[in-house]
């Protein structure tokens, strides 16, 4: 058989069950114990080896973005919701909501996102999702802009970090009064002047 007719074929149904097994695991064990979890452990609850574990997903971060890939339907469907929205301000504050409630999904999650979204190494998995993120935020910035309700120096880039930034802190403990004060005050610089409250 040739190496294009391997290529072609669909993956065996053990393998695709070791995925499957792995990718599920791996969502519980993140939503149990964070990022940080024990592939180790992952393995072994799917019933695999650590070496099945890293044919499919060769590190944490591979495995992390295969698993918000699965989780990234929920995100989708907040965003055509928010398409239908009229104000681009209102948009772009739902929109930087949605991020925050999804870099929320697992403890731990916003630290790995803001070194991809820094780093900009193609070769990182978590780079492709980041970027797909920062350019749907560029998006909304600049049709806010547009209609003068945000300043011209924001970017996309910028308010992705503030949502992970507001993630990372909500993941500490802080009480949502806090968090509602601290949204406030970032708005309160991403907001064209003469728009502010």
């Amino acid at each position: 058989m040739s190496a294009g007719e391997q290529r072609g074929r669909k993956p065996r149904a053990d393998v695709q069950r070791n995925r499957a097994a792995l990718l599920e695991t791996a969502q519980r064990h993140f939503l149990q114990h964070g990022v940080g979890t024990s592939l180790e452990a992952v393995a072994k609850e799917a019933g695999v080896g650590p070496g099945t574990l890293y044919r499919h997903f060769p590190t944490r971060e591979a495995l992390l973005a295969a698993v918000l890939q699965t989780r990234s339907e929920e995100l989708v469907a907040r965003q055509a919701d928010i398409e239908q929205l009229d104000d681009p301000a209102e948009a772009l504050e739902q929109w930087l909501r949605a991020m925050e409630e999804y870099f929320s999904a697992y403890s731990g999650l916003p630290e790995p996102l803001m070194a991809a979204a820094r780093a900009q190494e193609p070769d990182s998995p978590l780079t492709i999702p980041c970027d797909t993120l920062i350019t749907a935020t560029d998006q909304y910035v600049l049709a806010a802009q547009r209609a003068g309700r945000v300043r011209a120096s924001v970017r996309g880039y910028d308010l992705f970090l503030a949502a992970c930034s507001i993630a990372w802190i909500k993941g500490n403990g802080t009480e949502e009064e806090s968090l509602d004060r601290l949204r406030t005050l970032i708005a309160s610089g991403y907001r064209h002047q003469d728009t502010q409250a």
